[in-house]
C-alpha cells in the first residue's frame, strides 16, 4: 500500500534530479539518511553552519519567539530585534558601519545594498552614478538583478535574453594570473585592471564595486594577492566610488575573523553578511553601512524597503542564539585553528597529488581545485562532469563536500564544515576526499 506520508520524488524539486538525499535528522555535524546512513557534513549545509545541528538552546529561543511575536511589521521594533541589534552592534559589527537593515537571505540583502549606494549618491546630489561595478569570478544571489551581477555563468543559462550587462574587474586569482602562477606583481596587474576599468566606464558614473573579501563557492575560496584589498580600497576612495563587501559566505566566523574584511584590513562602506548570522536555524540576513550613508539616503528624501518576512522575530531570536553561542564557546578561534588544521592535513595529503592544483582559502572555507595537468593547469573538460563525481564518491565514502566553481571556473571542491569540528573528524575528511580523487585518476587512466 502507497505510504500518503511518502513524497514521490519524481516531483522534487521542481526539475528532477539524478540524485536526491533524503534526510530524516541532523545533529552536531552529521546527516542522517532515512535509510540509516550517517554522513558528516563536510559542507555545513552550503557553507552555513557554524555551530552544529541540532543544538537545543536555539530551538527554545525560537520556540519562545514564536509565542511572543510571530509577525510583527519589519520596520517596527520588538524585544527580539532590539536584543539582536545591541548584540551585533556591542560585539560583532566594526565601529563604522553603526547602521543595520535586516533581510531574509543573501539575494535580497546585497540587492538592498545595490539599492542603498544608488540612493545615497543621488541624495548627495550625484544622479549620474548609477553603475555597479562587479567581479569576473563572483556570485552575489539568484533574483534576476543578482544574477545578472554575479560572474557565474552556470547560474544564468535560460535567463541570458532578459538578463543586464554590468561592467566587471578581474578576480584576482593568483594561481591563474596571467603574468604566471603566484606571479610577485600579481598585485599591481589586478589593481591596474581596476583603475582602468574604472576610466574605461567614467568614475563619476560608478556609484560602487561589489566583491567578496574572498570568494565564496563561485572561484574556491580564492585568495587575493597580498595588499590587494588596501590598494583597491584606495582606488574606490579616490574616485568616490563605494565598497560593498559581500560576507553572506564568509562573515560571523567563517574564515577564522568576524569578517573576512578584517582578514584583509578592508574597511567597507556597506557590508552584507548571512548564512552564519544563524547558522541555518533561521532565515536571515544583515546589510550593515555607515551613519553617511544612512544619512545620504535620508537627505535625499529615500526610504529602503523591506521585505515581508524581513526581521521576523523568531529569526532574530535564532540569530541572537547562535551569535552569542559563537561568543561563549570561543567558535570564530576555533575557526581559525581547526580550520588550519584542516588545511594543513589537506596539504600534506594531497599538495603532490597529480589531479590538486592548489588547496586554498582562510579558517573554515576551504577550496581544493582539481586539474587533468597539474603542469599546464589544464582542467577537465566541462562535459567530464568531475565535481560532481568527486562529490558522489564522497558521499558513498559518508563525507559530503559543496560543489564550487562558476562551469567556466572548475572543477573545484570546498569544505565549510561547522566549527565544532573535531580533529578525528579532520580524518574522515581527508580520507574520503583521497578515496574519491584516487577514483578519478583511476578512471583518467583507463
Amino acid at each position: 500500500m502507497l505510504d500518503k506520508n511518502r513524497l514521490d520524488q519524481s516531483i522534487w524539486p521542481f526539475v528532477p534530479a539524478k540524485r536526491v538525499m533524503s534526510i530524516q535528522r541532523a545533529k552536531g555535524n552529521y546527516l542522517y539518511t532515512k535509510s540509516g546512513k550517517k554522513i558528516l557534513d563536510a559542507a555545513g549545509g552550503c557553507i552555513v553552519s557554524n555551530i552544529g545541528y541540532g543544538v537545543e538552546e536555539v530551538a527554545e529561543a525560537v520556540s519562545q519567539a514564536i509565542k511572543n511575536c510571530t509577525f510583527v511589521m519589519p520596520p517596527w521594533l520588538t524585544e527580539e530585534r532590539e536584543v539582536l541589534i545591541n548584540e551585533l552592534r556591542e560585539h560583532w559589527l566594526p565601529p563604522h558601519l553603526s547602521r543595520i537593515h535586516l533581510a531574509s537571505g543573501g539575494s535580497e540583502a546585497n540587492e538592498t545594498a545595490i539599492k542603498m549606494a544608488i540612493q545615497y549618491h543621488a541624495g548627495m546630489g550625484h544622479q549620474e552614478r548609477t553603475v555597479i561595478l562587479t567581479r569576473d569570478i563572483s556570485y552575489h544571489g539568484t533574483t534576476i538583478s543578482m544574477a545578472a551581477i554575479s560572474g557565474h555563468p552556470d547560474r544564468k543559462r535560460g535567463l541570458e535574453g532578459i538578463l543586464d550587462v554590468y561592467p566587471n574587474i578581474l578576480t584576482p586569482y593568483p594561481l591563474r594570473c596571467p603574468l604566471g602562477a603566484f606571479h610577485e606583481n600579481a598585485t599591481e596587474y589586478y589593481l591596474k585592471d581596476l583603475e582602468d576599468r574604472i576610466n574605461e566606464i567614467g568614475p563619476n558614473k560608478i556609484a560602487a564595486l561589489i566583491a567578496e573579501p574572498l570568494n565564496g563557492s563561485s572561484g574556491g575560496a580564492i585568495t587575493p594577492p597580498q595588499d590587494y584589498w588596501q590598494g583597491a580600497q584606495k582606488i574606490l576612495k579616490k574616485h568616490g566610488i563605494l565598497l560593498i563587501m559581500d560576507e553572506v559566505m564568509t562573515g560571523f566566523g567563517r574564515t577564522g575573523y568576524k569578517f573576512g574584511s578584517e582578514l584583509y584590513g578592508i574597511k567597507p562602506d556597506i557590508l552584507v553578511a548571512g548564512k552564519g548570522l544563524a547558522g541555518g536555524y533561521a532565515a536571515i540576513a544583515g546589510v550593515f553601512g555607515t551613519e553617511e550613508i544612512a544619512e545620504g539616503i535620508s537627505r535625499g528624501g529615500f526610504n529602503v524597503m523591506f521585505h515581508t518576512f524581513a526581521a521576523l522575530p523568531q529569526s532574530c531570536a535564532a540569530a541572537t542564539c547562535v551569535l552569542q553561542i559563537l561568543r561563549r564557546d570561543e567558535l570564530v578561534l576555533r575557526s581559525k585553528s581547526i580550520g588550519a588544521k584542516l588545511k594543513k592535513s589537506l596539504t600534506e595529503k594531497f599538495s603532490q597529488h597529480p589531479l590538486v592544483a592548489e588547496i586554498r582559502g582562510e579558517g573554515m572555507l576551504i577550496g581544493v581545485e582539481i586539474v587533468s595537468d597539474r603542469g599546464t593547469l589544464e582542467p577537465f573538460p566541462k562535459e567530464a562532469r568531475i565535481t560532481e563525481k568527486v562529490i558522489g564518491y564522497g558521499l558513498k565514502e559518508g563525507v559530503f563536500f559543496y560543489p564550487g566553481g562558476t562551469g567556466d571556473i572548475r572543477d573545484i571542491v570546498c569544505l565549510g564544515p561547522a566549527f565544532t569540528l573535531k580533529e578525528n573528524e579532520i580524518d574522515e575528511i581527508v580520507n574520503a576526499l583521497s578515496v574519491s580523487l584516487d577514483r578519478v585518476l583511476e578512471a583518467q587512466s583507463d
